[in-house]
C-alpha cells in the first residue's frame, strides 16, 4: 500500500511541509527509518533523529522548531502521537481485512453468517453458531456449538471457543486462547479420589474486549465467567471459572485468578500476580507485578504490593528495611562482640 503525504495529511488533519506527493509504503521507527518510509516525532528526546533519519516523511507537532536543514517531507498536526495511532489502527485494518469462507473449512448448516464474514481454512463452525457481520474467524479456530460472536469480532489463528460461549462487539482474541474450558472443579471422595464436577455455564465476554495469546478463560460452574466492556488482558493469563472482571481493567501477563473472584472497575493487575478465590478487588485498584492477594481489597483507588500484599507505601518501606539486613546483622554482632569482652573483663 502507498501513500502521498497530502493524501496522509488529510487523514490525520494535519499541513504539509516539503513535497506533498512523496509517496510512503511503510511505518518506521524514526532512527531506523529509510526511503519509501513514514516515521513520526512526539518526544523531544528524540529530536536529533529529525535530522539524520533518512524517512520520506515524518509527524511532528505544530509547535516543533526545526534548527536544522531536514530531508524528509513534514506534516504537522496538534499531536503526533495521536496522530500515528490513527494511521496505524487504519493501516492495520486495511491489511488484515479479509471475506469469504475459504476451504476446506466447516460450517454447519445451522450456523448464521453475517455479511463482510471471513472464515479461514481448516476452521471449524458448530451447529447454531452465530457469526455477525465484519466477523474474522482465522484458519485452524474452533467455535462450538450456540457460540455468539458479535460483530467486529476478530478472533486469529488456532483459537479455541467452546459451546454456548458470548462474545460481543469489536473482541479481539489472539493466537492459542481457549474461551469456555472446563473450570477446575473436582469433588473430594472418601476414598482419596476426585469425581469432576460438570461445568454447565459459559463464558461471557462484552464488547471493545482484547485477549492475549495463549490465554485461558474457564468456563463457570453455573451461571456466566465474565468479562466486562473494554477489558485488556495480556498474554498466558488463567480467569477460572465464575470469575468476573470489571469495565476497563488491565491484567498483565501470567496471572492467574482463581474461582469466583470479583474484580472491579479500571483496576490494574502487573505481571505474575496471584490472586485466590471467592474474594472481590475494589475499583480502581493497582497491583504491583508478583504479588499474592489473599484477601479481598475493600477500598477502591489504592496500590498494592508484596505477598501476601500490603499497602504499596508499607512494602516500600519493607524494602528499605530488608536493604539494610546485613548492616544491622554486623551492628549487632559488634555489640555482642562488645558485651562479651566487657564481661570478661569483669
Amino acid at each position: 500500500m502507498q501513500f502521498t503525504a497530502k493524501q496522509i495529511s488529510e487523514i490525520v488533519d494535519g499541513s504539509v511541509e516539503g513535497n506533498e506527493k512523496v509517496v510512503v509504503s511503510r511505518v518506521e521507527k524514526i532512527e531506523e527509518a529509510m526511503e519509501g518510509g513514514l516515521t513520526f516525532l512526539a518526544n523531544p528526546k528524540y529530536e536529533n533523529f529529525l535530522y539524520t533519519t533518512r524517512a520520506s516523511v515524518v509527524i511532528v507537532n505544530n509547535d516543533l522548531e526545526v534548527a536544522k536543514p531536514i530531508g524528509p517531507t513534514l506534516i504537522r498536526v496538534k499531536n503526533a502521537y495521536t496522530a500515528i495511532t490513527l494511521l496505524l489502527e487504519q493501516y492495520n485494518q486495511i491489511r488484515l481485512h479479509k471475506t469469504g469462507i475459504e476451504e476446506p473449512s466447516f460450517v454447519h448448516p445451522t450456523a448464521k453468517i453475517g455479511e463482510e464474514v471471513y472464515i479461514g481454512a481448516f476452521s471449524y463452525i458448530g451447529a447454531g453458531a452465530v457469526l455477525g457481520n465484519k466477523v474474522s474467524v482465522y484458519p485452524q479456530v474452533y467455535v462450538g456449538d450456540n457460540v455468539k460472536l458479535g460483530e467486529g469480532t476478530i478472533l486469529f489463528p488456532g483459537v479455541k471457543v467452546y459451546h454456548d460461549c458470548v462474545l460481543g462487539k469489536d473482541v479481539i482474541v489472539h493466537s492459542g486462547t481457549v474461551v469456555g474450558s472446563d473450570g477446575f472443579g473436582f469433588a473430594p471422595q472418601e476414598d482419596g479420589t476426585y469425581k469432576k464436577v460438570s461445568q454447565i455455564g459459559n463464558v461471557v465476554i462484552e464488547d471493545e474486549v482484547e485477549i492475549g495469546a495463549n490465554s485461558t478463560i474457564d468456563r463457570a460452574t453455573m451461571g456466566h465467567t465474565i468479562i466486562r466492556r473494554g477489558v485488556k488482558l495480556d498474554n498466558l493469563i488463567q480467569l477460572a471459572h465464575n470469575v468476573e472482571i470489571g469495565e476497563n481493567s488491565v491484567i498483565a501477563a501470567q496471572t492467574g485468578i482463581s474461582g469466583s473472584t470479583k474484580v472491579g472497575k479500571h483496576v490494574v493487575l502487573g505481571g505474575q500476580v496471584g490472586v485466590v478465590g471467592h474474594i472481590t478487588i475494589a475499583d480502581g485498584s493497582q497491583v504491583q507485578a508478583q504479588s499474592g492477594i489473599n484477601r479481598a481489597i475493600e477500598e477502591p483507588g489504592l496500590k498494592w504490593a508484596g505477598s501476601p500484599a500490603s499497602s504499596f507505601q508499607s512494602q516500600m518501606r519493607t524494602q528499605v528495611v530488608m536493604q539494610r539486613l546485613p548492616d544491622l546483622e554486623r551492628r549487632i554482632e559488634q555489640l555482642e562482640k562488645l558485651l562479651s569482652d566487657n564481661l570478661t573483663k569483669k
